[in-house]
């Protein structure tokens, strides 16, 4: 046997029992890709173990990814360095709500190998969760809300507020009080007195604008004195809640003080005083009482409001149940409305009324035209009207604490009754 022929002999039988590799020609990287880890909205780990070089080192390593199967390094793809130790790789900038596919792959002078594919979906912004609070420190123009936002959805909160209008579902009105979760207090400017305001709080995140619950308040109506009136909405009409209690008109003129009796019984103009002439207890409680010439002016409510006319009086009374055909009955009309506009408080033991109106009537009493005395507190209140009977009378509606229905009648201008303003 030749020389040569026996020497490959050897050298191959050699390298078949794993004595010398010299004759193993190089291949690809055999690997496998590391179990998809920390997805988030936009990004995840993930990465590769190396399990045979190939033959050749490793140049580049990474992990390659994309909407689509089969991702390249043609595609999005990251770079971790050489060798043939595991690695590690973070995968960035991705969308929301997107499902990706992700290959390991290792390159040595031979080519490129990848591992097995894996899958993930990304996670979603959703809405945030929130609720309204409620609003206090109610001015004629101002109001306070806010909101809590417990839960952003998974993503940042970028706006928040109160939205508010003269309609439900607010959108356009609002506050901007700052970014992120939590509570936040929000101030609501610009009101109108004796309105009906909705409000809701909002939040914004990379998935739209979210509401709290609808929530709603009345302005209350302020008068030139600085005294504010809580208000109430009656079939279409905007009411006080309260008994008026200012002592100027709305130009800013005195109205007459008359606490002596015997000037109080021939006063003509326009007149005011209190009960048992105490307005430290009279005022916050029961209001002034007017002379009917008082109740007459047009100035004598906050502007933009004026005393009902006997026909509105009517019209409000229909609203809480009274008979269209009773309105211009003298004396007691109805069955309950009488107690629809009582208090539930204030009246004498079993005489309180159910205040489903929200009128709130209270016993305030009143002042007798022909001795100027005090009489009825905790029984009665009267109530002006801005419509004259006759030259000597004017139109009023009474309440009793042992009635649920409501009087009409004309009394002498010079009683002392309480005023209700309504608005224009």
């Amino acid at each position: 046997m030749k020389k040569g022929l026996i020497f490959f002999v050897i050298v191959c039988f050699i390298a078949t029992m794993g004595i010398f590799q010299g004759c193993k020609k190089p291949t690809i990287p055999e690997l496998t890709t590391v179990a998809i880890s920390e997805v988030g909205l936009t990004s995840a780990v993930s990465g590769g173990n190396i399990i045979t070089d190939g033959g050749e080192e490793i140049t580049a390593k990474g992990v390659c990814w994309s909407t689509s199967t089969n991702p390249t390094v043609a595609d999005s793809k990251t770079s971790d360095g050489k060798g043939s130790a595991s690695f590690t790789s973070n995968i960035t900038g991705l969308s929301e709500g997107t499902t990706y596919y992700v290959r390991a792959y290792a390159t040595n002078e031979v080519g490129t190998a990848y591992g097995n594919e894996l899958s993930f979906t990304t996670g979603k912004v959703t809405s945030a969760v929130l609720t309204t609070t409620e609003v206090s420190n109610v001015t004629s123009t101002s109001a306070v809300a806010g909101g809590n936002i417990t839960d952003d959805g998974g993503g940042s909160i970028t706006a928040r507020g109160v939205c508010w209008g003269t309609s439900p579902n607010p959108t356009v009105n609002k506050t901007t009080d700052g970014t992120g979760k939590g509570t936040f207090t929000s101030n609501i400017t610009g009101l109108e007195d004796g309105t009906v305001y909705y409000y809701r709080a909002y939040a914004t995140n990379s998935s739209g604008t979210t509401y709290g619950q609808e929530l709603s308040f009345i302005t209350p109506v302020t008068d030139i004195e600085g005294n504010m009136y809580k208000t109430v909405v009656i079939g279409s009409k905007v009411w006080m809640a309260e008994n008026l209690k200012v002592t100027k008109l709305n130009e800013d003129t005195d109205i007459a003080h008359t606490p002596e009796a015997v000037d109080w019984i021939v006063l003509t103009g326009a007149g005011y005083c209190w009960y048992n002439n105490d307005p430290d207890y009279n005022k916050p409680i029961y209001g002034a009482l007017y002379n009917w010439y008082a109740a007459s002016n047009a100035n004598i409510c906050p502007t933009g409001w004026h005393v009902p006319t006997d026909e509105e009086f009517n019209a409000m009374e229909v609203t809480l149940g009274l008979d269209q055909a009773d309105v211009n009955t003298w004396g007691w009309r109805g069955t309950d409305h009488g107690s629809k506009m009582k208090s539930t408080t204030g009246w004498n033991t079993n005489e309180n009324g159910t205040n489903t109106s929200g009128f709130t009537a209270l016993p305030g009493g009143y002042r007798f035209y022909s001795d100027g005395t005090y009489q009825g507190q905790n029984t009665y209140e009267y109530f002006w009207t801005a419509t004259q009977h006759d030259d000597d009378r004017g139109w009023y509606r009474l309440l009793e604490g042992s009635k649920t229905n409501v009087y009409k009648a004309s009394g002498d201008k010079r009683a002392g009754k309480a005023i209700r303003c309504i608005k224009n």
